[in-house]
């Protein structure tokens, strides 16, 4: 399922109007600000460590597929006890969609990893229907 454009605020603003959307694709440029701290690069860089079978994710790659124009963002992620923003979007550097976990206070990234899954299906059939 994919929301339309109106649904999507800019990236940090609240949601009002009553928009139910639960994936929205957002149209500003999310890459201007979306940042991560060190601890937090130095933690999706080492994924693979610590998650036999998984990649490393360096920081670019999450900015690409913020940027990705096909991207679905849930805002707030439904899976989030802390309301985190999920974007899910493919980055050329890493040659696959990449899940990106944001702070919506600050738009810093929290964690990142490769997407699969039913948030991949939804993805890859989002850009399907375009």
């Amino acid at each position: 399922m994919s929301g339309s454009s109106h649904c999507a605020p800019p990236l940090g603003a609240a949601v009002t109007g009553g928009c139910q959307c639960s994936a929205l694709r957002y149209t500003g440029n999310v890459t201007n600000d979306l940042w991560w701290d060190d601890e937090d690069a130095a933690h999706i860089r080492s994924r693979s460590e610590r998650y036999p079978g998984s990649v490393g994710i360096e920081p670019e790659w999450t900015l690409e597929a913020a940027g990705d124009v096909h991207r679905v963002v849930r805002d707030p992620d439904p899976r989030s006890r802390a309301a985190y923003v999920r974007i899910i979007g493919y980055s050329p550097g890493a040659g696959f969609v990449l899940t990106v976990i944001v702070d919506p206070d600050d738009w810093s990234g929290v964690t990142a990893w490769k997407t699969r899954g039913a948030d991949l299906r939804e993805y890859l059939e989002d850009r399907e229907s375009d």
